[in-house]
């Protein structure tokens, strides 16, 4: 009778002692600098003035601009991934390179599965829209999103937060016993009484701005328009202004053009819903880090982050499947049997 050998320890590879090592430097960065409570703003911070001025107010830099744009690099880098990977067509398909193209392949077959012989149409709109706001959504999972940036004063009543030197040139801030209120005539004086600061972070996620989600959600209804007036041209607009029956049949014609400017409405609707859908999403699920951070320091926010990395990649979808299902039914001509 064989006897098999006994294979003793653990079998779960080297990344455990990574993941043990960042789990004892959490706690004892936990017990060194305390999180303390985080401040929740729902409009976009300033983080560079740029000197310019536009319709006679000055023009900031927000940190979600930086977001956009960091995520715009990393979208760049992507594309030259991928450019390098096909160079080699005998390659098989792996890493970054691998996943997109995963990724592009099934919005083609389910553009293609909607649409018919528009799919050349809607596909590049589609992907762009869903890639961009997956990435997007992603940069809340970089390490230093939300929580590195400048110390400024904090404004109103608020309670503030001292400030300590780590080393030179860098501060962090930790908790203060003192409320700040601060009023417009003495607000530098209170501040600097009450040592009261606040951190605007240098990158804020760009799908928590509404300004954002609302600028996105009017080029995807613009979208829908154009690809209607490219399937049907003028007739597009019957869709909306159904007069067709409304001298032949009275009664029927009345309500199909009531229909026809509901429908009108409809589109209004689409970008409120677009914009506010997204927006509400992956807001919530910073302020979600933010508690989770706030409350248990130390390997409890992984499993949120993982949370997090889910629902940013549904968003996308949902975002881009919208946009292309909406253009896809902008195509067809109203009152088709179809």
């Amino acid at each position: 009778m064989e006897q098999t050998e006994k294979k003793t320890g653990w079998r779960w590879g080297v990344h455990r002692w990574w993941v043990l090592a960042f789990i004892i430097i959490g706690f004892y960065a936990a017990k060194a600098y305390p999180p303390i409570q985080p401040h929740i703003q729902l409009p976009a911070e300033n983080v560079f003035e740029t000197g310019l001025t536009f319709f006679g107010q000055p023009f900031y830099i927000t940190n979600t601009i930086l977001a956009m744009l960091l995520a715009d690099v990393i979208i760049i880098l992507i594309a030259i991934a991928i450019k390098r990977a096909s160079m080699n067509p005998d390659a098989l398909p792996k890493g970054i390179s691998g996943a997109v193209e995963g990724l592009l392949e099934g919005l083609y077959n389910l553009t293609e599965g909607t649409a018919g012989k528009w799919t050349k149409f809607i596909f590049p709109v589609f992907a762009t829209i869903t890639l961009s706001v997956l990435v997007w959504n992603w940069t809340e999972l970089i390490p230093g999103v939300d929580s590195i940036g400048w110390l400024e004063p904090a404004h109103g009543e608020v309670h503030g937060f001292e400030k300590e030197e780590l080393w030179s040139g860098f501060y962090t801030i930790v908790e203060s016993d003192e409320a700040v209120v601060a009023d417009d005539v003495h607000a530098e004086d209170s501040h600097e009484a009450s040592n009261g600061y606040l951190i605007v972070p240098f990158i804020r996620v760009a799908s928590t701005d509404l300004n954002f989600t609302l600028a996105l959600a009017v080029i995807a209804v613009v979208a829908v328009q154009w690809m209607g007036f490219k399937a049907l041209g003028p007739k597009y607009l019957t869709k909306f202004f159904n007069t067709k029956t409304l001298f032949s049949v009275p009664i029927f014609g009345v309500i199909d053009f009531a229909v026809g400017l509901l429908e009108l409405i409809g589109e209004f609707a689409k970008i409120l819903s677009f914009s506010f859908r997204l927006f509400g999403n992956i807001f919530a699920g910073s302020v979600l880090l933010f508690v989770i951070g706030t409350l248990v320091p130390v390997v409890a926010q992984s499993a949120f982050l993982m949370l997090e990395f889910f629902v940013g990649l549904i968003q996308a979808i949902v975002f881009g499947m919208l946009t292309m299902v909406f253009m896809s039914q902008a195509t067809e001509s109203h009152g088709d049997d179809h």
